[in-house]
């Protein structure tokens, strides 16, 4: 288990789950910094958070000591990731966190649970596809997006799935959430997926909000008028 030092939160990650390019982003504060500065920018005492792609917990360690961390809801599929997960969360003071085990996935989805793919590196896990390699491949919980919202009512929404985030933004999204924060992952789809991705959340009602929006990662607002 390696560990690691973000501004002052620890985090410990297996050495299964590392690859040097993620080592060095840990060691030098750039993991997830982008994501990082929208959530502390925007998350707001006695919001309600649901992180989706929690990782090594540093996003939902962050967005609960904005709104309280009973008040977010961490969501994981990399199995390798819970122990260690759980492990940050207490660690830093978020023992209230929610922590749930699966992978998120559309309302057209049928199945209870679905093929993950657990890679090298953690933070490149997802979904698995016709190229995921057969031994990387686990099965997973699949959470239903709708059932989530429904269930948990976020204000907020942090979202970093590796590519699902273009079926994902497909669906209607209820109107308790007021801001997402999401990656998306341009190298895996066309310019006509990062058009679909803001033409579903216009549908939704939500439009870019500039402040926190920094390459690949985008802030999307509610609209109010």
């Amino acid at each position: 288990m390696a560990s690691f030092t973000l501004k002052d939160i620890k985090l410990r990650v297996p050495g299964k789950a590392l690859t040097a390019p993620l080592r060095k982003a840990l060691e030098d504060g750039r993991y997830e910094w982008n994501e990082a500065a929208a959530v502390e920018r925007h998350v707001k005492a006695g919001d309600r958070v649901l992180d989706i792609g929690a990782g090594a917990g540093y996003i939902s360690i962050l967005a609960g000591r904005k709104a309280g961390p009973g008040n977010v809801v961490a969501v994981e599929g990399n199995s390798v990731m819970m122990e260690a997960l759980r492990e940050n969360l207490d660690a830093n003071g978020a023992s209230a966190t929610t922590l749930l085990h699966g992978a998120v996935v559309a309302d057209s989805y049928d199945e209870e649970s679905v093929l993950f793919a657990a890679r090298d590196a953690f933070w490149s896990s997802s979904i698995a596809d016709e190229n995921t390699r057969p031994d990387r491949i686990v099965e997973v919980p699949a959470l239903k997006l709708s059932a989530l919202l429904e269930e948990h009512r976020p204000t907020v929404v942090s979202m970093d799935v590796e590519g699902g985030e273009l079926e994902l933004c497909q669906q209607p999204w209820p109107d308790c959430v007021r801001l997402v924060v999401m990656e998306i992952h341009t190298a895996l789809y066309p310019p006509s997926g990062v058009k679909a991705i803001f033409d579903g959340m216009s549908k939704n009602n939500m439009t870019l909000m500039p402040w926190g929006t920094r390459g690949e990662v985008i802030v999307l607002q509610r609209c109010d008028k």
